[in-house]
């Protein structure tokens, strides 16, 4: 059976039960409900269609009704929980059929039995429902939902408590209501002692829930300023990176970042994360997150640096670890390593931006806003040149985002314009600075630019005007957009890329040109209206520029809005007095069908009074004859307006009967809700005395016991108390003795410090007389430096005598070598004149001898000196 069989099943099988109870019609329902669930018809049901929003319908009204089979309601909130899968079909049963609501109604019927699978199912739907979605505090059920889940958080912890903390948190974020609504309750500090306790518990999914409740409900109070205080905050810090980075799964880690940037939109908190010693490291555990296989993580990962990037000191930190990733430390160490190219943070983000449009998560967009934060914060810290090489390898991903496919589903068409305009604001940016500018004009043309706006043409609503629907309302406001914006682009690279100027004023003076221009200058976002703005001022001058029909367009334009804002006001008079759905339904479409073919039916009589107008003047018959026809036609349509005049004149009589039947429905209800309150209050009144009056029984039964249990106590202390005395006393006459030692040993010290000071300041005299020879030796040696001076040059003279002298002692030596030669000689002859007189003397002798014996022969007695000496 096909999809539509299945669904036609189902409403019959629905309505068949609705008429009957029975075990056959229940499980007829049980199995096309199971038959549905098994086809895995998500996207089938974010559609518009009528089926399918019957039986979401349906579905719904099955869960409202209190005497459904258990069983049933369990199936059919497992149906829903997997349709509540996609994004659309999940908006859809929150805004247009209020499941919300519905399923608070489910939870308080099912509460009394906390093991009940529907109370699981139903908190656990909730919980999807809820998240990032603002819920309204005064519709059905949702004081009891609130109630229950703050009685059931402060039980004991089962499986429920994780959900119902999961859907509190949900329900608080972003929502005063319900914040003053638990901050009123009486029991709201012990309330906050549970999330504390909570804030221990060995499940981080816990942790995570319970400081997003606490920082919902306490963070601008005094509770949260004692729990989020400097001295406790660093602490928190390293808490939530620690669940962001080792979180229990997606959902731990989608909650840790919303934590996260919850906290960073109060500026203190802002500036302690500024001056956290450890967010570098944390931050390169964290973009090492960006490696992972889930995109669903990946998207959570790029909100949070985004959410980095609204904090200027942040951002710096931001900038450094993505383009200088090689200082950054590895995770789970604080050693600071080179990491691998493959594993940079700038790589991971030109992979996310580049991801296929098929993908549930769009993190593409994230990454490329992540892109014109750094690039603008490159560019006022004026550090272009470092951003270079990232600016080369991210290039090439922009401009195939600029890149329209030849085939592409219309459901992926407002992806891929989403992307080209997030591409567009990079690139922009990158103009804003020379250098990056130079890098962008050699991969981007002039062809490229103007083939873009060529194709954004056919979406910008030139050919459709303003009364356009819903979906195709929102392609030609991003068509509009991304042809201004490239024409911003084009604007600042007309003088770097050749042929850009000419096709950019060629576009300017393009009529197609004044719908998106229109768009931009009433647009209600201020960078739209300054990007038109600057169009305008360059278009202006140009000679075949349109301004006159630019004139008429946003005249148009704004009386478009004028009617649907009439309309509107309108539509909701009309819908205000209708209570249910289905009714609202039923009426709405009744009265658009006979305003549509009441509108239908003058506009053709306009059309042909028109047509007769025109041709009064001519008298052909054949005309004469088509008139004829046309008159007839025109009274039949005259009486079928008239009869549905009147069934619209009843429906309206019907409906003001109906309003008084409702008005007074309503006073009786609220007179029956006012006596309920008042009963109510009056019991709740004599509960709460009741239970004030047990708890202080029992308060005073535990006081009791417990002065009894102190006296005991107070008797061992006392006996303690005496032999500490006893110990005292002997440890007094210890210290006694102690003491005096001590003094004796107090005054010796005074006396060795007295001779030390004493020496101190002998030693103290003799450096001063030192200090006192030291300068005399100073200045001694100042006059032996100058003597040594004059003896320097007095030396060099010297040197130069001695010089001089050297050369005559060589001379003198030269003269004396050859007088020795002249002394050997001499020498030899003196010895042989020696030799000579040695001999004379001897003969002389011996003639001596022989004269006085001659006298002594002759009697005379003469010396032999005399003899001598005569001789």
């Amino acid at each position: 059976m096909d999809a539509a069989g299945c669904m036609k099943s189902l409403l019959l099988a629905a309505t068949q039960y609705r008429a009957a109870r029975t075990a056959s019609n229940a499980a007829l329902l049980q199995r096309s409900l199971e038959v549905i669930s098994g086809l895995k018809l998500t996207r089938l049901f974010a559609s518009n269609q009528i089926l399918p929003s019957e039986c979401l319908s349906c579905l719904v009204e099955l869960l409202e009704d209190a005497n459904i089979n258990p069983s049933l309601t369990l199936s059919v909130v497992t149906l829903l929980s997997q349709l509540a899968l996609d994004n659309e079909t999940r908006e859809t049963l929150q805004d247009t059929y209020n499941l919300t609501s519905v399923l608070a109604g489910v939870v308080h019927r099912s509460s009394t039995n906390i093991s009940d699978p529907v109370l699981l199912q139903s908190i656990q739907l909730l919980q999807k429902l809820t998240y990032n979605v603002p819920v309204f505090s005064a519709g059905a059920n949702i004081d009891e939902l609130i109630s229950f889940l703050m009685q059931h958080v402060q039980h004991t912890e089962d499986e429920l408590t994780i959900p119902c903390l999961g859907l509190l948190a949900n329900l608080c974020r972003h929502n005063l209501s319900i914040q003053t609504r638990i901050k009123s309750l009486n029991n709201v500090k012990n309330f906050y002692r549970t999330l504390i306790s909570f804030l221990a518990h060995s499940s981080l999914t816990m942790v995570v829930f319970a400081l997003s409740l606490l920082s919902s409900l306490t963070l601008n109070e005094e509770v949260g300023e004692k729990l989020f205080h400097a001295r406790n905050i660093h602490q928190t810090f390293q808490l939530i990176f620690n669940i962001v980075v080792n979180g229990d799964g997606t959902l731990t880690r989608k909650y840790s970042v919303d934590l996260f940037m919850d906290l960073l939109k109060n500026p203190k908190v802002a500036d302690y994360l500024s001056r956290y010693e450890h967010f570098t490291s944390c931050l390169g555990q964290v973009l090492d997150l960006l490696h992972g296989r889930d995109p669903n993580s990946s998207s959570k990962i790029l909100e949070l640096l985004l959410a980095f990037c609204s904090v200027i000191e942040l951002r710096h930190i931001l900038r450094q670890a993505i383009l200088e990733p090689s200082v950054l430390p590895v995770s789970g160490n604080t050693r600071f390593v080179t990491r691998s190219k493959s594993f940079e943070p700038s790589v991971a983000l030109v992979h996310l931006s580049n991801q296929p449009l098929e993908g549930s998560e769009d993190s593409s967009v994230l990454a490329l806003q992540l892109f014109k934060e750094i690039f603008e914060d490159v560019i006022n810290s004026g550090n272009s040149a470092s951003a270079e090489h990232f600016v080369d390898l991210l290039l090439p991903v922009l401009i195939d985002h600029l890149q329209m496919p030849e085939q592409i589903v219309d459901e992926l068409l407002v992806k891929k314009c989403e992307r080209m305009a997030k591409a567009i604001n990079v690139l922009t940016m990158l103009c804003r600075d020379d250098i990056l500018k130079m890098h962008a004009s050699k991969v981007l043309t002039a062809r490229q630019c103007t083939s873009l706006i060529e194709h954004q043409f056919t979406y910008s609503g030139t050919d459709t005007g303003f009364g356009t629907k819903g979906g195709d309302s929102k392609m030609c406001k991003l068509a509009a957009d991304v042809i201004l914006k490239t024409l911003d682009l084009m604007s600042r690279l007309k003088q770097d890329v050749p042929g850009m100027e000419v096709s950019f004023y060629k576009i300017l003076q393009d009529p197609r040109l004044i719908t998106p221009l229109t768009f931009a200058l009433t647009s209600d976002h201020r960078e739209q209206v300054q990007v038109g703005l600057g169009i305008l001022f360059e278009a202006t001058p140009l000679p075949d520029f349109p301004a006159i029909v630019l004139g008429e367009s946003i005249a148009a334009n704004n009386a478009y809005r004028k009617q649907e804002a009439e309309r509107a006001s309108k539509r909701i008079q009309l819908l205000s007095p209708m209570t249910s759905v289905t009714s609202v339904r039923c009426s709405s479409s009744c009265l658009s069908s006979d305003e549509s073919t009441t509108s239908n039916i003058q506009e053709l009589i306009q059309k042909l009074h028109s047509g007769l107008e025109m041709k009064e003047s001519f008298t052909d018959m054949r005309i004469s004859d088509i008139m004829d026809v046309y008159e007839q036609k025109l009274s039949a349509l005259a009486s079928k307006e008239t009869r549905l005049q009147d069934l619209l004149e009843a429906k309206a009589v019907a409906q003001a009967q109906t309003e008084r039947l409702m008005t007074q429905y309503r006073c009786q209800r609220a007179q029956a809700e006012s006596e309920a309150r008042t009963l109510a209050a009056m019991l709740k009144d004599a509960e709460r005395k009741n239970e004030e009056l047990g708890d202080l029984l029992k308060a005073q039964r535990t006081e009791s016991e417990r002065a009894q249990t102190d006296i005991e106590q107070l008797f061992q202390h006392n006996r303690k108390l005496q032999t500490v005395a006893e110990d005292y006393e002997i440890l007094k006459k210890s210290s006694a003795d102690h003491l005096q030692r001590i003094a004796a040993q107090l005054i010796e010290t005074e006396d060795h410090r007295k001779e030390l000071q004493q020496q101190l300041q002998e030693r103290d005299g003799k450096i001063a007389t030192l200090q006192q020879k030291i300068k005399v030796l100073e200045e001694k040696l100042k006059a032996q430096q100058k003597e040594k001076k004059d003896m320097e040059q007095t030396i060099d003279i010297l040197r130069k005598e001695l010089s001089k002298t050297e050369q005559a002692r060589k001379e003198l030596s030269i003269k004396a070598s050859s007088l020795e030669v002249q002394k050997s000689q001499l020498e030899g002859r003196l010895e042989e004149k020696e030799a000579l007189v040695k001999l004379q003397k001897e003969e002389l002798n011996k003639h001596s001898n022989m004269i006085a014996m001659i006298h002594s022969l002759s009697g005379g007695k003469l010396s032999a000196e005399t003899v001598n000496l005569s001789l």
